[in-house]
């Protein structure tokens, strides 16, 4: 076949194509510019920029000349981008701790001491590499025009049985992660899996009413509050605090059996370019406790021992091999066989 220079041109055109389909997806992008422009912070992050804009925003007004490239995409997409397409960020932020770790394990990450580490807990750093600065419970968010002030249940059980009790009320209206998308659903469901066996069976009972499965917890809050779901299991607290803040008809439900506490983290990644500023990032983010304003203007919780210690339900998940042991691609597979057996059953 003569190869004409339209040919290549097509060629050059696919092989693009292609590359944007396996590119990961970006969900929102803002720059925050700086005048004048000293330098350029580029940032990847899980965290919607509703809830990190103050902080941003903050850190930019103490940090003269530092212009903020925030992008915005999920946790499984933050981990392809970094570990499979080298995009080059100076920062990753995200909530799915067990990708973070994996991230760090395999030489992702850059090793920084920050400023603020003799305040911090042992638990909020890992090798130097990973830090967390927030603590936020995983809950259960339901809608006003199915539960009463009071009358949602408190336990996984108590659960269980109003579902089975209840199929029909329920039925299509009960929302929770797809965890075959969402990193964060997938720690969630793998940790809820080793804390308690009443989770299989929980994931039974939504597969039998064709439970709603989900990215983000921000779109199941949303579904709740406009009724659409009755329930939404294992959202982010902090999340759903600021949506109730904000809107009527929703109820956050702290279950009292266990809540596992997710630890959002950041990251210096092993490309970065601009150390110097993701380092002064790094220790503003570990250093939120002392910002109360921005606590309540982004509405995430700072690192608190002594909430941890006063609620005997909250579980914080702690860094370490453990986290690695269901990213092992058998033992994941093993999991997502099982949890697809459970939610993805066939309707009567």
């Amino acid at each position: 076949m003569r190869v004409t220079h339209f040919t290549l041109q097509l060629i050059a055109a696919m092989s693009l194509w292609v590359g944007a389909a396996q590119a990961f997806e970006i969900e929102d992008r803002q720059v925050y510019t700086a005048s004048p422009e000293t330098s350029v912070l580029h940032i990847i992050s899980t965290a919607d920029r509703a809830v990190f804009e103050p902080i941003l925003l903050a850190f930019q007004a103490d940090n003269p000349g530092i212009s903020i490239d925030y992008t915005i995409t999920g946790t499984t997409d933050l981990m392809k981008a970094i570990y499979e397409e080298d995009a080059v960020f100076d920062l990753a932020i995200s909530s799915a701790m067990d990708l973070q770790t994996k991230l760090a394990n395999d030489g992702y990450a850059q090793s920084y001491i920050p400023q603020s580490a003799p305040e911090l807990p042992d638990w909020a750093i890992w090798r130097d590499q990973l830090f967390a600065f927030t603590q936020e419970p995983a809950v259960m968010v339901v809608s006003d025009k199915y539960f009463d002030k009071g009358t949602a249940p408190q336990t996984r059980d108590a659960l269980i049985e109003l579902l089975r009790q209840n199929p029909e009320k329920f039925r299509g209206r009960v929302g929770t992660y797809d965890v075959r998308r969402s990193g964060f659903g997938y720690l969630m469901a793998t940790q809820d899996s080793r804390t308690s066996e009443t989770y299989w069976r929980l994931m039974e009972v939504m597969g039998r009413l064709d439970a709603q499965l989900y990215c983000c917890s921000g779109d199941m809050i949303s579904d709740v509050a406009s009724g659409k779901l009755a329930m939404a299991y294992n959202v982010l607290g902090s999340y759903a605090a600021s949506v109730v803040a904000a809107t009527e008809g929703v109820q956050i439900v702290e279950l009292t059996d266990f809540m596992n506490v997710m630890l959002r983290t950041v990251l210096i990644p092993s490309s970065a370019e601009n150390v110097p500023d993701a380092r002064a990032m790094v220790d503003f983010l570990t250093s939120l406790r002392r910002y109360p304003e921005l606590v309540e203007a982004s509405g995430l919780p700072p690192l608190d021992t002594a909430a941890l210690q006063d609620n005997p339900a909250l579980r914080p998940i702690r860094f370490g091999p453990g986290l690695l042991v269901f990213l092992d691609q058998l033992k994941e597979e093993k999991f997502l066989r099982s949890w697809e057996n459970s939610i993805l059953q066939e309707l009567p």
